[in-house]
């Protein structure tokens, strides 16, 4: 009864079709094993957050920053070419501003910002700049859609940094955000090290610079501090106190990153920071992927609404290959494990009903689930489904056999697929059923 393979994926896993049921958790009619259409999770989670008046979680916008933070990663090395390349494949996935490298920090800086402010791409064009006129002058002269403005406010900063006080500040600051606005251009306001400043100071000056008429004002864990829940707190006063948009930079070096975003979120925050794979400087700031991950699972049809998360494989590969990284084994959605599944109780409800232990659709992004059947932790319906790939036949209690072989002969050494594929032919070839 044997008859020819099925495609085969990475070492022990299943892949192509399973009782009718594609490993990409949906049936040919493009329902799920659940009935759900289009692999769509409709079941709401007993303790998933209830949004208030001041939640953004299905109402927030994406600064992606991997032109501008992750070039401040170890191995970042960005071409024009690269640049526009990866512009443009940001832009295609739809995040709604793109970040770059400020204009005054080389004269290729400068060029590359100019050049990819000419591209006409959805996504509109920011450039991050000290706060100072200077800055923002060749800044506005790029281009952009918006100048992005920071200057440090912790004491640490102001005392070995630039050694400008509150006052000095301040008034800067209201001189920089006015003259952005007066010619045509959005401006974000953004204090350094936030969560080490003094909170009155934090919000007096942000009270003066919304008042100027900024378009956003920045809070960014600079070292990466931040709990949620200080991140919770702090931006829940802000929003009391301005008016205007809040946008959040977190860096994960505590790897609070994703978390204190969506904290920041459901505090009032209205955009958020965002690198490819989270390169930035040190271990860099919230990752793209990382983020709509948490989010999708907050509110799918808002994020499946503004971005192609197809896409999102293609855009980690591209920047792993440029600073020459690998996407790791754990990444959200995109590392080959996020999506495998190898205990034997696991894939038995894998196959059943895929939501049994995936809070994350992977059709939604393009991927595929992985079952794996090659190790003592298998269990007999794995191996009924890779049995059934193959184009063979064997009943549940000859599927329980053929397990205790493999699991015996796991036990001894590693198998590959191969090995066990020729178990399971063997097995079936003693055991054809009859005519």
């Amino acid at each position: 009864m044997c008859s020819s393979c099925a495609p085969e994926t990475a070492n022990g896993t299943v892949n192509g079709t399973v009782n009718g049921t594609t490993t990409n958790g949906t049936t040919p009619n493009g329902t799920t094993p659940n009935g759900t259409a289009n692999g769509t999770r409709q079941s709401r989670q007993p303790y998933q957050s209830v949004a208030d008046a001041y939640s953004n979680t299905a109402n927030f916008k994406i600064i992606e920053s991997t032109l501008r933070e992750g070039e401040q990663f170890a191995n970042a090395f960005y071409d024009t070419e690269t640049k526009i390349k990866i512009a443009t494949a940001l832009s295609d996935f739809g995040v709604e501003y793109i970040e770059l490298t400020s204009p005054v920090a080389s004269p290729q800086s400068r060029a590359d910002c100019e050049a990819i402010c000419k591209l006409g791409l959805k996504a509109k064009i920011l450039t991050h700049v000290r706060c100072t006129m200077e800055d923002a002058k060749i800044a506005v002269a790029t281009g952009v859609d918006g100048v992005d403005v920071v200057i440090g406010t912790s004491q640490i900063l102001r005392d070995h940094s630039h050694h400008k006080s509150m006052a000095q500040i301040t008034e800067t600051a209201i001189e920089v955000v006015q003259y952005i606005k007066s010619q045509g251009v959005e401006v974000r306001f953004s204090s350094e090290d936030s969560f080490r400043s003094n909170l009155v100071d934090l919000l007096s000056l942000y009270q003066a610079v919304d008042k100027a008429g900024v378009n956003r004002v920045g809070i960014a864990d600079t070292v990466g501090l931040a709990t949620p829940r200080q991140v919770y707190k702090l931006v829940r006063t802000l929003r009391d106190v301005v008016s205007c948009d809040i946008e959040t930079h977190f860096h994960n070096d505590t790897m609070c990153a994703v978390a204190n975003a969506h904290a920041a979120l459901e505090a009032g925050a209205t955009h958020v920071d965002t690198s490819v794979l989270g390169i930035g400087e040190r271990n860099g700031i919230t990752p793209l992927g990382g983020l709509l991950a948490r989010m999708i699972v907050e509110s799918p049809e808002y994020v499946k609404s503004r971005y192609q998360l197809h896409k999102l494989k293609e855009i980690e590969d591209l920047v792993a290959n440029t600073v020459q990284v690998n996407v790791p084994f754990n990444n959200p959605i995109t590392g080959y494990s996020a999506f495998s599944h190898k205990a034997g109780i696991h894939a038995k409800a894998i196959l059943n009903k895929p939501e049994t232990y995936e809070i994350l659709n992977p059709s939604d992004w393009g991927v595929k689930r992985w079952i794996h059947f090659s190790s003592r932790l298998t269990g007999w319906n794995a191996i009924k489904s890779r049995a059934e790939q193959l184009g063979l036949i064997i009943n549940d209690e000859q599927a329980k056999q053929l397990t205790q072989k493999i699991k015996a002969m796991a036990d001894v050494r590693p198998l590959a697929i191969d090995d066990t594929d020729s178990i399971i032919r063997s097995f079936c070839l003693e055991h054809v059923p009859e005519v």
